[in-house]
């Protein structure tokens, strides 16, 4: 038959591989004759082949893993000559991260297209555990830095073991179910919390692919914190032993060294005025103009034929009524499950928000929105839970933060970098968000709920009210998720076919 008669009509799907502990590969390892082919570099190279080699994916995989020294070589042309970075996302690497501190956290979580699972200070009772850095033992103030450490676990100890009471006495009907307590314990553990400090020692995994673990091993190799660049060099021997065709550029660099050094050098000869008063915590800097007919305009083009041009001058003739109706229609058919359609993301809002660190620990964790910080600033004061208030402990929170601002300036005049250790989980930093409105959705509905955290909540309803007020129809159901069964009713006159599952 002539190939331009040929028909091919079964569709054929191998899984090529999966995640695997390492301790397992060294136990099969060890029963099995040497082999060099365990590696994720096959993967990259035989999919590397695809676009110029007619030949089945799953043959040029049996290719690769029978001339690995081939393949990295492929590779490592691929990548460096040919500049086809996206070969190396299909090697996958999961790291297990211990004995870190809570601010080497935050930079590792930097990283957007990377998964983490982190140890969790509002579920696990904190032990005494926390970073020494070297910045600090250089620096002489080792006996200073200890004993302010201490006075704060000190008080974590001391205020757990009354926020929990407080907890079983203000929500009986919780506590009169057992299992409901570990969630009244745990409301305990998270409000403590804020007075250790961001030495606290925490665990994380991280699973990476090999493109944005060498952005990683080469933006870390030019960090100033030892903690920072130890880690950096670990990642780095693990990963060059597996994948060396595939983790290239790993030298610091000026680019990542110095370019905030200098940014910051020109600010203080531009921004040489008083600092203002502190404002309001979130504040909405900047949105879409007109975001409510551009959301409609590009529902429009997805839905027609027509340009985005000629939809938008449509949308604007829209009477308000109108608008509301179209909007409702992509929205009709949700649950509390579902995302708002991708034609959200066309209008964004910017807040400048002055956060906790405990807040911050989770809203870094929305990495699709665009995140930017200024470094804590015990000027913004610090973030006192209520139920340290209702249970007297104000008076001894704020001795322990003033203390720890004294020590912090000590170790400021002192170190070019580190003295932020020793600044806790209530204490502040000022925090740039861009949101796309998807992304302010998804937000509301995880933060706002009242499984979230309180801090959060918040932060994200305040984040929504303001956004409402800018956009009504794009934010129409915009809302925590146990909110979600009544703000639809509010707007159709139904209930959703799904209400959210109790705590």
């Amino acid at each position: 038959m002539s190939p331009l008669f040929m028909l091919v009509n079964i569709m054929k799907v191998l899984l090529a591989g999966y995640n695997v502990d390492k301790e397992v590969l060294e136990e099969l390892k060890k029963s099995a004759a040497p082999r060099e082919d365990v590696t994720p570099e096959t993967l990259s190279a035989s999919y590397a082949r695809i676009s110029r080699d007619p030949r089945p994916i799953d043959e040029l995989r049996r290719i690769a893993r029978a001339e690995v020294e081939r393949a990295r070589r492929s590779n490592r042309n691929i990548i460096f000559k040919m500049g086809h970075h996206s070969v190396a996302e299909h090697a996958v690497f999961n790291f297990d991260i211990i004995e870190i501190s809570r601010l080497a956290i935050e930079e590792i979580e930097k990283y957007r297209l990377c998964s983490y699972t982190e140890k969790s200070q509002r579920y696990i009772t904190l032990k005494a555990d926390f970073v020494l850095p070297e910045e600090v033992k250089k620096a002489g103030k080792k006996d200073v830095f200890l004993k302010t450490i201490q006075e704060q676990n000190a008080l974590y100890y001391e205020l757990y073991k009354k926020l929990s009471p407080y907890f079983f006495s203000q929500h009986k009907e919780l506590a009169e179910n057992p299992k409901k307590h570990s969630i009244l314990d745990g409301w305990a553990k998270e409000d403590a919390r804020y007075v250790v400090s961001l030495a606290t020692k925490g665990q994380l995994g991280m699973t990476i692919n090999a493109r944005n673990l060498e952005l990683f091993i080469r933006r870390f190799a030019s960090q100033k914190l030892s903690e920072l660049r130890e880690l950096n060099l670990k990642i780095f021997k693990l990963a060059k032993e597996v994948a060396p065709s595939i983790i290239l550029f790993t030298e610091a660099n000026d680019f990542d060294a110095k370019t905030y050094d200098d940014l910051r050098k020109h600010s203080e000869l531009i921004l040489n005025s008083p600092r203002q008063q502190r404002g309001d915590s979130v504040q909405l800097v900047d949105y879409t103009p007109d975001g409510d007919t551009k959301l409609i305009a590009a529902l429009m083009h997805s839905s027609s034929f027509l340009s985005f041009k000629e939809c938008l001058a449509r949308a604007k003739t829209i009477k308000p009524e109108e608008k509301l109706e179209f909007i409702k229609s992509a929205c009709k058919h949700m649950e509390f499950y579902d995302v708002v359609l991708r034609e959200w993301e066309y209008v964004d809002f910017t807040f400048d928000i002055v956060v906790s660190a405990c807040c911050f620990a989770q809203l870094k964790r929305h990495r699709m929105a665009t995140l930017t910080t200024q470094k804590y600033d015990p000027e913004l004061g610090v973030t006192i839970p209520p139920s340290i208030k209702d249970i007297g402990g104000e008076k001894d929170f704020i001795r322990v933060m003033d203390k720890t601002n004294r020590v912090y300036y000590q170790l400021k005049e002192c170190m070019d970098q580190g003295a932020e250790y020793i600044l806790t989980n209530a204490h502040r930093r000022r925090v740039l968000l861009k949101v796309n409105a998807r992304e302010l959705y998804h937000i509301s509905r995880l933060r706002e709920d009242t499984t979230a955290q309180w801090d959060i909540r918040d932060v994200s309803r305040q984040m929504r009210e303001l956004a409402q007020k800018v956009m009504p129809i794009t934010c129409l159901l915009a809302c925590g998720k146990d909110a979600f069964p009544q703000v639809y009713k509010d707007v159709f006159g139904k209930s959703p076919k799904f209400f959210p599952p109790e705590l």
